[in-house]
C-alpha cells in the first residue's frame, strides 16, 4: 500500500502545482531528492504543499523540517489534536486544500461528528468542550491556552507551520487535492482519504531527522516558546535562517521593510486588501521596479488566496525567486500571527483573520 501510494502521489503532485515547474523525483538534484525521500518515508507520500518548494532547495528543506518536527513527529500532544489545530488554522486562512487534507486526517484519526464538523470548516459547531476550545484557540489566537504547558511547543509549532504552509498553498496549489467527481463518488473518495491519512497519522516518527538538512543557526527571535522541545526549536532556528537568506536573495530590501512594518503594527489587519486601489496605495513608497514584488508579498502575508496570475507574472523572474519571495512573506506573517498567541512573547490580543 505504501509503495502504491508513493507512486500515485508522485504522478499526481505535479498537476496540483501552478506558476513554477515541478521537480520530478526521478530527476531531482540531490538536495531536493534527499528531502523527497524523507517526506515519502515519514509522511507516507510526496505531499504537494512541500514539493512546490523544490525550485528553492533550502526553502524546501525549511518547509519540510518545520512540518515534520511539529506535526509529524510523535510527542506529548496527540496527532489528532495537532491535526485539529492544522485544520482550524486552515479555516482561518481560507485554505481549502489544507482543510481537505488535514480535515480528512483528523476524521481518520478521531472519527465522529466533531471531526467531520472540523473537516467541513465548522469549527464553531464542535460539541466536545475540550476540542472546541482547542480549535477556537487555533483559529483566533484568543483566550487561554486549552492544553497543558508541556504541549505548548508542539501545538504552537503546528499553528506556525500552517500559518506558513496555508499561504504558500493558496498561492501555488489548486483549491483541493481531490479530483472533481459526482457527489456520490466524492463521498467515497473522502472516506477513502480519511482512512488512508488516518492510518498514516498513526505511524510513530522519531524526532530530529530533518535537522541535518540545513546548517546550524542561532535562535530565531520570538520563538522562545519552542525551547522546551529542542528538535522543534532547532528546526525553527535553521528554517528561519534559510528563509531569511532566501528573502535577502529574492525580496527587495524596501519590500521586506514595508511588510515587516505592517506586520509589526497590531492595528493593521489589511482593511480593503481585496481592492487593487488599496494595494497600489500600500506600495507607493517603493521604487516602481519593486512594486510588483511588494504587491505579491503583501497579499501573501495578508490574503494569500487573492494572489492572481497577473500579479505573479508581473513580479517573477524565475521559479526560485518566486518561491523565495512568497516563502519569505508567508513566514514573516506566520511568525507575526503566532507571536500574538503567546502572552510572554508579544502583545496578547485577538489575531484578526485574513481579510
Amino acid at each position: 500500500m505504501g509503495r502504491l501510494l508513493r507512486a500515485a502521489t508522485r504522478r499526481i503532485a505535479p498537476a496540483h502545482i501552478r506558476y513554477v515547474r515541478p521537480v520530478p523525483p526521478e530527476t531531482a538534484p540531490e538536495p531536493v531528492a534527499r528531502v523527497y525521500r524523507q517526506v515519502e518515508t515519514d509522511f507516507g507520500m510526496l505531499a504537494p504543499p512541500v514539493a512546490l518548494h523544490a525550485p528553492a532547495p533550502p526553502v524546501l528543506a525549511a518547509c519540510w523540517s518545520i512540518l515534520r518536527e511539529t506535526l509529524v513527529v510523535s510527542g506529548r500532544a496527540s496527532r489528532a489534536d495537532k491535526e485539529a489545530v492544522a485544520a482550524a488554522v486552515s479555516v482561518a486562512n481560507r485554505c481549502p486544500y489544507c482543510l481537505d487534507v488535514h480535515g480528512a486526517a483528523l476524521t481518520g484519526l478521531l472519527g465522529g461528528q466533531d471531526a467531520a464538523r472540523i473537516a467541513a470548516g465548522g469549527t464553531g459547531e464542535v460539541t466536545d468542550p475540550r476540542l472546541r476550545a482547542l480549535v477556537s484557540w487555533a483559529r483566533t489566537g484568543a483566550g487561554p491556552e486549552p492544553f497543558p504547558p508541556e504541549q505548548r511547543a508542539e501545538l504552537m509549532g503546528v499553528a506556525l507551520a500552517f500559518h506558513y504552509i496555508n499561504r504558500m498553498v493558496n498561492v501555488f496549489l489548486r483549491d483541493s487535492p481531490l479530483p472533481a467527481v459526482p457527489r456520490p463518488a466524492e463521498r467515497v473518495l473522502r472516506r477513502t482519504a480519511a482512512s488512508v491519512l488516518g492510518r498514516l497519522g498513526r505511524v510513530e516518527v522519531a524526532a530530529g531527522a530533518s535537522l541535518d538538512l540545513l546548517p546550524d543557526a542561532g535562535p530565531l527571535a520570538g520563538t522562545a516558546w519552542a525551547a522546551s522541545v529542542p528538535h522543534i526549536a532547532e528546526a525553527l532556528n535553521r528554517a528561519g535562517a534559510a528563509i531569511a537568506a532566501a528573502g535577502e536573495r529574492s525580496v527587495p530590501a524596501g519590500v521586506r521593510e514595508l511588510v515587516e512594518a505592517r506586520l509589526a503594527d497590531p492595528r493593521f489587519a489589511g482593511p480593503g486588501i481585496s481592492a487593487r486601489a488599496w494595494l497600489d496605495e500600500a506600495v507607493q513608497e517603493l521604487p516602481a521596479a519593486d512594486r510588483p514584488a511588494g504587491r505579491v508579498a503583501l497579499l501573501t502575508a495578508y490574503a494569500s488566496y487573492r494572489v492572481t496570475p497577473e500579479l505573479v507574472a508581473q513580479c517573477r523572474s524565475d521559479d526560485a525567486q518566486l518561491v523565495e519571495l512568497t516563502a519569505w512573506a508567508a513566514f514573516a506573517a506566520a511568525r507575526a500571527t503566532t507571536g500574538r498567541f503567546v502572552p510572554d512573547e508579544g502583545k496578547r490580543g485577538d489575531v484578526s483573520p485574513p481579510v
